[in-house]
């Protein structure tokens, strides 16, 4: 006898009118405040490093051209080093293990939270120098440069033209894993953002070629990134999701190898090479130690919120502080300091740069206008 269609092995069908289960509730995600702690401190490395290298221009990367502004700008300028790493570490974590994307549109929509910002400001930066007179080149040959990753005028926009295909691969390789382990039919993939990750990276082989057989002045295509920016990736996301490390005073061990890194930094910008590479395993060691002594380390309930706005806001602040720290230097830098002044000098451009710079990011964020200006 065949078993009718409306029942189950288990017994009798259910009601056609009965509930289904609801669908399970999405894992909670523990908000990790040490995380925002490491955007804050990298952020204002960032600045460090910026201000640090503006002084060791300013003595035209000689000590003998001002001993004071020198030495206090590359202290400063190794001090920030580990900085970009750590943006790199934390942007892996959050890829792979923080917050990974579901799918391919939700990848999309977070690169275009990248991308609007980055044209938004590249067009401002390309303004404000025509408006000082700074610009090497016309506005729209600077702007039509810019579409293919040139750095001029604002050069630390080099990040984002590195991170975004960093996240893209990251996201991308955590979806095809997913897929593959899930079983989700092909159109489910992401194949978009395959093709795009293909684009990219046969784009600059291409432009060569096109530049070499037509004779056309194409520009450098810079969308793409270094071994050493994924390694420091896929490691910080390794590292971020450990469940713990040595607390209390033994985190501060981690310290040591920081400092005698920096050191040595210091040592290899003033008689090897300025600047030093990220790919430096003296950069990686900063970084290594600024990374775990803050690892899971407790932020004290008071200080949250404010700590959350901060980290919220860094990615803008992030994005205009060249702009405040070029009007600051060119007033205040000078190559005939004596060394006390231009470390006090140093730190108060820091200070007042990265003050101007998140109190710009925070109002623009009670405006609404973190979609176009981070």
């Amino acid at each position: 006898m065949t078993m009718p269609s409306s029942v189950s092995p288990a017994g009798p069908a259910a009601p056609a009118h009965a509930p289904q289960p609801a669908p399970e509730p999405r894992p909670h995600r523990e908000h990790r405040y040490d995380v925002d702690l490491l955007r804050l401190i990298c952020s204002v490395g960032v600045i460090l490093c910026h201000t640090g290298s503006a002084f060791v221009n300013a003595a035209g990367r000689e000590a003998a051209n001002g001993p004071g502004t020198y030495w206090a700008g590359l202290v400063a300028d190794s001090a920030g080093r580990f900085a970009v790493p750590l943006f790199f570490a934390m942007a892996g974590w959050v890829v792979l293990a923080g917050a990974p994307v579901r799918d391919g549109r939700q990848l999309w929509r977070r690169i275009v939270r990248i991308v609007v910002p980055l044209a938004v400001w590249s067009v401002l930066y390309i303004a404000w120098g025509r408006l000082r007179g700074t610009n090497d080149a016309p506005a729209g040959d600077l702007a039509f440069d810019a579409l293919f990753a040139s750095i001029r005028p604002a050069y630390h926009l080099w990040y984002l033209y590195a991170y975004i295909p960093v996240i893209m691969l990251l996201g991308f390789a955590a979806l095809v894993k997913s897929g593959v382990t899930s079983g989700v039919t092909s159109g489910k993939r992401p194949w978009g953002t395959g093709i795009a990750l293909l684009a990219l990276g046969a784009a600059p082989t291409l432009f060569g070629d096109l530049a070499r057989t037509t004779d056309l002045d194409l520009p450098r295509f810079g969308w793409g990134f270094g071994p050493y920016q994924l390694i420091y990736a896929v490691l910080g996301a390794l590292v971020l999701a450990l469940p713990s490390v040595p607390s209390g005073r033994r985190r501060l061990w981690w310290l040591l190898p920081a400092v005698a890194a920096l050191a040595a930094i210091v040592a290899y910008q003033h008689r090897v090479h300025y600047t030093i590479p990220y790919a430096s395993v003296l950069v990686a060691l900063l970084g290594a130690g600024v990374l775990f002594s803050l690892h899971r380390v407790r932020v004290p309930d008071r200080l949250r919120p404010a700590l959350t706005r901060l980290a919220g806001a860094s990615f803008g602040a992030y994005m205009i502080h060249v702009l405040v720290l070029g009007v600051l230097t060119d007033v205040l830098v000078d190559t005939d300091l004596s060394l006390p002044v231009a470390a006090a000098l140093v730190i108060g451009v820091t200070a007042a740069t990265a003050a101007v710079s998140f109190g710009a990011a925070l109002l623009w964020t009670r405006l609404g206008l973190t979609r176009f200006l981070g």
